[in-house]
């Protein structure tokens, strides 16, 4: 184990069930602090738990798993609810589940592209239903796992489900924007972070090879750990703090993105 003691930390990673999620939870477990688990299922958030378990020597008993679909808004206010029952306070949430978009343009049953609602809106009401746990304490926080490809990309406002032009390169480079925009929101301090191009499901957006989904979450947990003082709506390049794409940070964009889930999670 290395780096600062983390025993005082409740943490909570979404799509831990693999990749960098995996890793992120088993560096947080490593490092003490109690990792709230999510997958997709409860069969792979079980499966993920008895990983960390067998490999880190933990007894288990800082590990807490929940199942949510983020193709289904109602499982996430679902998973919010079970959350908040039983830890009233979350000192970091850690925004990582995610997935390419599909070759097919592909509405989920809430009726948004499947993409930008389990990269970006399904975390947006996740944050937004724990804000209470998070502003339990004097240090609460958000990383959100975004991406490079931000740069690459435009939110189209008129068509934010790409119906009329879809690209899958260009609806997830649509969901990582967002996703970072998100970051400057000002309800709860939140930073993004591109943990590098890592060998996970997502590598063939980005390239053939790319390092280890380990490497990755070191950048991660760094931004976790309270050690590490952010400033709301920062944006890292691993450990690097740099700009992000212009105009991710302007408070009109920040808004008039606000304004668009609002309406599209229908809290609006």
């Amino acid at each position: 184990m290395s780096g600062s003691d983390l025993s005082s930390l409740t943490v909570l990673v979404t799509g831990a069930t693999s990749g960098i999620g995996l890793e992120t939870a088993r560096l947080l477990v490593e490092r003490g602090a109690t990792v709230l688990l999510h997958g997709r299922t409860a069969e792979e958030t079980r499966t993920a738990a008895d990983a960390l378990i067998a490999t880190t020597g933990t007894d288990g008993t800082r590990l807490c798993g929940y199942a949510a679909d983020f193709t289904r808004l109602e499982e996430v206010t679902a998973l919010a609810s079970r959350v908040l029952a039983d830890h009233p306070k979350v000192d970091v949430l850690v925004n990582n589940a995610g997935l390419a978009a599909p070759e097919r343009h592909t509405l989920t049953e809430d009726g948004n592209e499947i993409a930008f609602q389990v990269n970006f809106l399904a975390h947006y009401l996740l944050t937004g239903l724990l804000a209470p746990a998070l502003l339990a304490g004097p240090a609460g926080r958000v990383v959100n796992v975004s991406s490079s490809l931000h740069r690459t990309a435009s939110i189209q406002w008129a068509d934010p489900q790409r119906s009329r032009r879809y690209s899958r390169l260009a609806a997830y480079a649509q969901s990582q924007l967002a996703l970072t925009v998100f970051a400057a929101d000002p309800r709860v301090t939140a930073v993004s972070v591109h943990p590098g191009i890592c060998a996970t499901r997502l590598l063939p957006l980005y390239a053939y090879r790319g390092a280890s989904p380990a490497e990755g979450a070191a950048h991660v947990v760094r931004l976790c750990d309270p050690a590490t003082a952010v400033l709301n709506g920062a944006y890292y390049d691993r450990d690097r703090r740099v700009e992000p794409a212009p105009g991710a940070t302007e408070e009109r964009t920040v808004r008039r993105l606000a304004k668009l889930a609002d309406h599209l999670v229908h809290t609006g």
